[in-house]
């Protein structure tokens, strides 16, 4: 009886989050190695699948870096980051236009139709407008990432479409440019714009680390919730560093474009998403404007 209980409880602590987000629409960005574990990819997307089934609008922008570099390794091409970015020639664009659209993006719409859910797979070409990057180093020589573009528009279109239909869109993090070339575009970078382009309720990244720690490296020490003028004294702290910095950006830019609340979790954490949105305490790092 008393598991009965605890299941009913359960139920009612999702409810008023379940009133609250219907109908609404929620960016999640789904990559990192969290795709490469079979358990955990499996929770994530069903708990996907679960939010559309209580009427909220999922939208899925997927990475799949890894998978990418086992295909460019098995072409005899040799993967190369700088600054974090993946250094994508012709070759290489190739081969990463083919593994997101028809492999990894193909995979995650198969998977939540399995689980129930109604899902379509959307490639970004179709809907980002992009062009190339240009950066520079410390010494103001130009850095060439090739083919690895930044966001100008996203066309809201197909995604609209499909959430009026009650249909889930993954979305692959490409774009074309004016010149019909196709660009690789970081995923988080990706999220954050479709997130704002359709004034999503909320914006998730899945993360390899539990959210933004007050001391980094210990789980124990996630901040559960931050404001903008909190983040930028952890910044200047240094408490917010590396690899966190252009996650927390993109999350800040979402923030003042519109998005109600931006959220780091961690992917490994089985049903975590589902433990993030539709639970009083949650379990990463939920990022909201100054009051």
């Amino acid at each position: 009886m008393k598991t009965l209980i605890d299941k009913t409880s359960v139920l009612m602590e999702a409810m008023p989050y379940i009133r609250q987000f219907r109908g609404k629409a929620v960016v999640i960005k789904f990559g990192g190695s969290a795709m490469e574990n079979a358990e955990n990819s499996k929770s994530i997307l069903a708990d996907i699948a679960f939010m559309e089934c209580v009427g909220i609008r999922p939208v899925v922008v997927h990475g799949g870096g890894k998978a990418i570099s086992r295909k460019m390794t098995e072409a005899g091409l040799q993967p190369k980051f700088v600054n974090g970015l993946r250094v994508t020639d012709k070759e290489s664009i190739a081969v990463v236009e083919r593994v997101l659209n028809h492999e990894v993006n193909v995979e995650i719409v198969e998977t939540l139709i399995a689980n129930g859910a109604r899902a379509a797979g959307l490639h970004g070409p179709g809907m980002i407008s992009a062009e190339k990057i240009k950066a520079r180093d410390e010494n103001g020589k130009e850095i060439d990432y090739g083919f690895v573009g930044k966001i100008i528009e996203v066309d809201t279109t197909q995604v609209m479409a499909c959430l009026e239909a009650d249909i889930i869109p993954v979305i692959t993090p490409l774009g074309r440019g004016a010149d019909g070339q196709i660009y690789n575009i970081n995923a988080d970078d990706s999220a954050t714009a479709i997130a704002v382009a359709i004034n999503a309720a909320k914006l998730v990244f899945l993360s390899d680390v539990p959210g933004v720690m007050r001391d980094p490296g210990k789980a124990d020490s996630v901040i559960s919730s931050l404001t903008r003028s909190e983040i930028e004294k952890l910044i200047s702290d240094g408490i917010i560093h590396a690899g966190m910095v252009p996650k927390i950006q993109g999350a800040l830019s979402a923030i003042a474009a519109g998005v109600k609340k931006v959220h780091i979790i961690d992917g490994h954490v089985l049903h975590s998403l589902l433990l993030e949105i539709f639970t009083d305490k949650g379990i990463g790092t939920e990022i909201i404007n100054d009051n």
